[in-house]
């Protein structure tokens, strides 16, 4: 079964007028028979063969001039039916936004990070020093238009227009609703910035340290990260509230080492061919081997919470697996479901990427990673109350947590 798209998948294609389309499908098809290795079980073969013969159909009326386009919308079919949401192809925006992140470039930024509603853009980061700071950006605040066009999910600048228009590097006025106040119209002109977003630390109440942790895409995010727990902690930090609500992943060896400040971490990866063992110690890469005969290091040893979401994600899943096993208590709400897989990236002929799973993740003990995580504490994030009286739900519980935890372990006589 495993050639089957080789003599029958291919033989449609070739049937076919040569095309962009046919052949973005080509390369892809071919990777995806070959290279993956998650956890479905789905007849790739059967799958490549149906959709070949859909490309066939949707390309008969342009022929040789099909485009990248129509293949990739093919494609996103496909992948939409196999359920495996690490795999998946992007095009070359997305492939550009990811090379420009993983080698720490520099573009022209507002410094804000936001994701689409349907009543607007959602400020969900405002890096310090930016543009977006400096004018006056609020995390939380809800984005209406830019520059006069309406904004947010199926509007006309959805999160990616937003950054197209920020790299277009003129002035951008903001109209901006903000909790219990009037509509705001606040101009940002955009600045060469990092392409990353780094964590961020605030203090919600006196002795609790909120670190805003984004992504784990850069190859520094763990120092980063690293630096912001000691700050915490030369501050007079007791509690600890990390926030990966619209964290999406990353780097394994950045996530592993970073979820090492509460106890030391083995993560085990299992490929075609053989595996890898990633290690973290005291919140930096370690040796598997280090980390597994040290049991007893750690950075962090007070109460501390981990807010998650529905746009928590693939890495961001793996560190709240190990911190939940050191017995940090995640809160909100259940995560995306792709924490026990690992993905690589293919360039392809429409210069965008495939994003292809290719290991399985498992424990020190090799018991296979959950797909997705289940607070311990259920307290979805409430938008309306967030963007509205800018009440944040999710950290209110996550507060209540931890002073509970503290509150025993006072009567215990343990702290």
């Amino acid at each position: 079964m495993k050639n089957t798209f080789l003599t029958l998948g291919l033989a449609l294609l070739s049937s076919a007028q040569a095309s962009p389309a046919s052949d973005l499908f080509g390369r892809v098809s071919e990777l995806f028979q070959k290279e993956y290795y998650g956890w479905s079980e789905t007849d790739r073969s059967a799958l490549t063969d149906k959709y070949a013969a859909e490309l066939q159909t949707r390309c008969a009326p342009e022929g040789e001039a099909c485009s990248f386009d129509t293949g990739r919308a093919v494609l996103k079919d496909m992948f939409d039916t196999f359920h495996d949401d690490h795999t998946s192809v992007r095009d070359a925006e997305s492939a550009q936004r990811l090379l420009e992140v993983q080698n720490d470039m520099s573009v022209p930024r507002t410094g804000l990070r936001v994701i689409k509603q349907p009543e607007g853009l959602l400020v969900v980061g405002v890096q310090p020093g930016s543009p977006a700071e400096e004018a006056g950006v609020n995390l939380y605040d809800l984005i209406q238009s830019v520059n006069g066009v309406a904004a947010g999910k199926d509007k006309p600048v959805d999160s990616l227009a937003f950054v197209r228009l920020e790299r277009a590097s003129t002035p951008m006025t903001l109209s901006v609703q903000r909790p219990k106040s009037a509509l705001k119209l606040l101009s940002v002109t955009p600045k060469m910035m990092k392409a990353r977003d780094e964590p961020s630390l605030s203090f919600p109440k006196a002795g609790v340290a909120l670190i805003n942790f984004p992504t784990f895409l850069s190859g520094d995010s763990a120092p980063l990260f690293l630096a912001k727990i000691k700050e915490a902690q030369q501050a007079g930090a007791r509690e600890l509230i990390i926030d990966l609500r619209y964290n999406g992943g990353g780097r394994l060896d950045q996530c592993v080492a970073a979820a090492s400040i509460f106890k030391p971490v083995v993560y085990q990866a299992r490929f075609r061919g053989g595996g890898w063992s990633y290690g973290g110690l005291d919140g930096e890469q370690a040796p598997a081997l280090s980390a597994r005969i040290d049991h007893q290091s750690h950075v962090w040893n007070g109460p501390a919470a981990i807010l998650i979401g529905e746009n928590t994600a693939s890495c961001a899943e793996v560190f709240t697996f190990f911190a939940q096993k050191s017995g940090v208590k995640a809160v909100g709400s259940s995560t995306k479901g792709v924490g026990n897989s690992g993905v690589n990236f293919y360039p392809l002929p429409d210069q965008g990427i495939f994003s292809l799973t290719m290991l399985r993740a498992y424990d020190e003990d090799g018991q296979p990673l959950p797909d997705h995580i289940t607070p311990d504490i259920s307290a979805p994030t409430d938008l309306r109350a967030l963007t509205e009286s800018g009440d944040d739900t999710t950290l209110d519980a996550a507060l209540r947590v931890l002073s509970d935890e503290t509150a025993a372990a006072v009567a215990a006589g343990t702290k």
